[in-house]
């Protein structure tokens, strides 16, 4: 019979030794001593987490910490410029939920985080899982996080074979019966770590793992099967055209999209909508008069719904180009890395044609 009550004290026991160290962490060491994390900085790391890596986040997380260091900081930024500095990050509706959660924080709480699961819940942006995070992780409140990790720890820990998403009631109650009171936001990381480290979705390192002992699928020899998950649909293909034009001095022909739906509030290249249909792509009008060309190749970008196949179209535009879309933006004030990754592999493919074609009508000293 398995000692539950003793798990969570095996596991902080391991949790205490290899830890992962992360920029927006307090070592198990200092929380001891009664040293919480900043709940700004353990708020902004669970943001930048939701459906991103740990690899991936580290470098925006310092990026933005280091340019707005507190929720006041970052409440009276430019919109455009958290949305610049979160290019390549993806699903930027969290960036837009970022700021409005900042005003909120300083407009209703003082520009302090509410220590009070209820009231983390009422602020834009933060659903049930962010709501656990930071009460537990910056608060040590005992609420049971349960991530994508924490999922696959607990079906296997139990031997749950119900899929998901349906399996998720089963797996929180699990979770929720094991948080502990004490330091229960040590836990929760802890249990994080166990899955991201040990308990990993191919191969769990089992005969590491500090609950091999108590873990029922890893005694049923199951553990490699779960969790269980329900097929997805396959996802549609979406077509569409964007264009790329420079300006002979220099200047970029750039949109910005609108605030509601896909890459909203996003810096961007004018273009059609996007269709779910190859055969008729939207013949969109350039956005200004000029002699485009058709870019050799197309650019390929997977969304969470869907895949979404462009076709990109360039000019070198004159001086005293109207633009029919968008506006022109100076050399000097534009660099790639303020587009999301989809714009910018329409950029990436207008660079690698001129550096391999040599475009009529577009100079060497413009688009690189």
């Amino acid at each position: 019979m398995r000692d539950i009550d003793n798990m969570p004290v095996i596991l902080l026991d391991w949790y205490d030794r290899h830890a992962r160290k992360m920029p927006w962490r307090t070592s198990p060491e200092a929380r001891k001593q009664g040293v919480l994390p900043d709940p700004y900085a353990v708020w902004m790391s669970e943001i930048m987490l939701q459906q991103t890596t740990v690899a991936t986040v580290k470098d925006y997380f310092v990026r933005f910490i280091t340019r707005w260091p507190t929720v006041r900081d970052l409440a009276a930024a430019e919109d455009a410029a958290v949305m610049a500095e979160w290019a390549g990050l993806g699903y930027y509706a969290r960036a837009r939920n970022l700021l409005k959660c900042a005003r909120a924080v300083v407009e209703d709480h003082g520009g302090t985080f509410p220590a009070d699961h209820a009231a983390l819940l009422k602020l834009p942006g933060i659903g049930p899982y962010t709501a656990a995070a930071v009460s537990s992780i910056a608060f040590d409140l005992p609420h049971a996080v349960l991530d994508g990790n924490v999922e696959r720890v607990m079906a296997r820990l139990h031997d749950v074979h119900t899929p998901l998403p349906a399996a998720k009631p089963e797996l929180m109650a699990h979770a929720e019966a094991m948080t502990p009171q004490d330091r229960p936001g040590d836990y929760a990381q802890a249990v994080m770590d166990l899955g991201a480290t040990i308990c990993t979705p191919k191969s769990p390192a089992c005969g590491i793992c500090p609950w091999r002992t108590p873990c029922t699928a890893r005694a049923a020899g199951t553990m490699a099967e779960l969790p269980r998950k329900t097929p997805k649909k396959a996802k549609p293909v979406r077509h569409g055209v964007v264009y790329v034009a420079q300006r002979d001095d220099g200047a970029w022909l750039l949109e910005t999209r609108p605030e509601k739906g896909l890459l909203g509030g996003m810096l961007g290249w004018p273009g059609s909508v996007w269709v779910d249909t190859s055969e008729d792509v939207p013949q969109t009008p350039p956005p200004a008069s000029g002699q485009w060309q058709r870019v050799e190749g197309e650019v390929r970008h997977t969304f969470t719904h869907f895949h979404l196949v462009l076709q990109v179209w360039t000019a070198m535009l004159p001086a005293d180009a109207e633009p029919l879309q968008g506006r022109f933006m100076e050399r000097d004030a534009f660099g790639p890395t303020d587009l999301p990754t989809v714009m910018r592999k329409a950029f990436d493919l207008v660079r690698q044609d001129h550096a391999s074609h040599m475009t009529d009508g577009i100079r060497g000293d413009r688009v690189l």
